[in-house]
């Protein structure tokens, strides 16, 4: 069998086209994140997986600080003001923080504080702390004391909810995005695993 020059200048066109698409420029154009420092900064100093902050924001808000939910939600890490207080009581950030909601620094300190929380309450388990996130922690709790749903990834089924169900989906497939695209400028900020 001959090949062509056509068909040699086909193979190269597809193999220049697939090392162009699977370039990190490229993927990072499609998954691109912002707020980096401020999501290292509260990674560091909470102890939260950055990959994490950075999924929960995709999610929320993506990425637009200015944002605020039909439920009144506001910020990147879209919190509801009533969580914010408790955060702000709980971890001792200026009371003043709660009219700045919208503010980066403030919004993603707080949202982080509050995943470090839910990290100590459900023991470390992500799928959990997640779920929580979105449909609340008294929820989660009786879920998992109940026996409704075990905390796990496989399991998320039996959530009652569909949005935590497809807020889980969500936010753990950008998850692994980001740790494929952005594993170099955040593999620092990862804590270890206990």
């Amino acid at each position: 069998m001959k090949i062509t020059s056509k068909e040699i200048l086909l193979l190269l066109t597809l193999v220049s086209l697939f090392l162009l698409l699977n370039s990190a420029t490229v993927w990072k154009a499609m998954y691109p994140i912002h707020y980096q420092e401020e999501v290292k900064t509260a990674s560091r100093q909470y102890d939260v997986d950055p990959y994490l902050i950075l999924s929960i924001i995709q999610i929320e808000s993506n990425f637009n600080h200015n944002r605020i939910s039909k439920k009144g939600a506001v910020g990147l890490m879209q919190l509801m003001p009533d969580t914010a207080r408790w955060v702000i009581e709980q971890a001792g950030f200026p009371e003043e923080s709660i009219y700045n909601l919208d503010q980066p620094v403030i919004n993603v300190h707080l949202g982080s504080w509050y995943l470090s929380f839910l990290d100590r309450k459900f023991n470390g388990n992500e799928t959990a702390v997640v779920a929580a996130y979105n449909a609340g922690p008294g929820n989660v709790e009786r879920w998992l004391s109940e026996g409704t749903w075990d905390g796990r990834m496989e399991t998320i089924e039996h959530i009652p909810y569909g949005e935590t169900r497809h807020y889980l989906h969500r936010v753990f497939y950008y998850y692994g995005r980001y740790i494929e695209i952005y594993e170099d400028e955040f593999s620092e900020e990862v804590p270890m695993a206990p």
